[in-house]
């Protein structure tokens, strides 16, 4: 036991208090509209000062950068090993970045500002200067990211498959949570949209997915998966109920990952279970702003978040 692992892992365990938590939560999705959804966020940890008259889209971006900075600062209570565990836990943003960085090269039209990284960039800082689309997939090739193919739609699964690979294989506590995300995206691009991996995504995935990457079927593809995976898709018989499983992914991930921050302990395992916890608050706060600002949207669809 580190001195400075005893600081990281303290630090996490205070951090939980910065959540939003599911009754404020609910609170907020029955606001009414996004403007009331807003308000009700001032005083929160995601919204420091008003934010009336913002869209929809920057205010989840605000919810998301919020988790980043509190990734960040705890980042630097940690040892080294600690922050390239956290480095991969929080690799979503630097896909994020890669992927509006890719958009902005081949003229898609105006991006937000790329996320402010700082200790948990992969490779950012390198890609970030590439001047068009084909250097940034010759840097990427360079990096711990790989190929990632040549269009929008082949990054976008690559990236994960490749973060969900690599979060696997370093870092024991979250093999379960990377594996179950892995297969709900195979899942959604095999048989939902009906499309094929792109050749980049394949070893990747195969590397945590193992022969069901190529199954012909739902059913056999199900059948396939290896049980670190195969929890994220129990009950879902079908393709089109694969919409209730990603809710019950982040259900999953926040009940484990509180049951890791209270383990007595002091290495990663209790940082990883406070990210976890921290990112699902993330990710209900976005979606109780989505249901606010829906007028349509029945107060039980706040119980898909839960």
């Amino acid at each position: 036991m580190s001195a400075a692992w005893v600081a990281g892992v303290t630090r996490a365990r205070g951090m939980l208090v910065r959540r939003l938590g599911t009754p404020e939560a609910r609170r907020i999705a029955a606001a009414g509209t996004l403007e009331d959804a807003l308000r009700g966020l001032a005083t929160t940890p995601y919204f420091r000062q008003p934010a009336s008259g913002i869209s929809l889209p920057a205010a989840q971006r605000a919810v998301t950068a919020t988790l980043l900075w509190h990734l960040r600062v705890l980042a630097g209570w940690l040892p080294r090993r600690g922050v390239e565990c956290l480095r991969m836990l929080a690799s979503g943003f630097e896909i994020a970045n890669i992927e509006a960085h890719f958009r902005r090269l081949s003229g898609s039209g105006a991006e937000p500002p790329p996320y402010p990284l700082g200790a948990l960039a992969t490779v950012w800082s390198r890609l970030a200067r590439t001047p068009d689309p084909e250097a940034l997939r010759a840097a990427l090739i360079a990096s711990p990211w790989r190929d990632s193919g040549g269009t929008a739609a082949a990054m976008a699964v690559t990236l994960r498959l490749t973060a969900a690979a690599r979060t696997a294989a370093r870092i024991p506590p979250a093999v379960r949570w990377s594996a179950g995300r892995a297969a709900l995206l195979v899942a959604r691009e095999r048989f939902v949209h009906d499309r094929p991996l792109p050749a980049t995504a394949i070893g990747p995935a195969v590397g945590v997915l193992g022969t069901a990457v190529h199954a012909p079927t739902y059913r056999d593809y199900r059948r396939r998966l290896p049980a670190a995976a195969g929890w994220a898709l129990h009950g879902i018989d079908g393709p089109a109920d694969l919409w209730q499983a990603e809710g019950r992914w982040w259900r999953d991930v926040e009940q484990e990952g509180r049951r890791m921050a209270r383990r007595a302990r002091y290495d990663m395992v209790p940082v990883v279970g406070a990210v976890a916890v921290l990112s699902t608050d993330a990710w209900r706060t976005r979606a109780v702003l989505e249901l606010a600002a829906d007028a349509s949207a029945p107060p039980e669809d706040f119980d898909a978040l839960v």
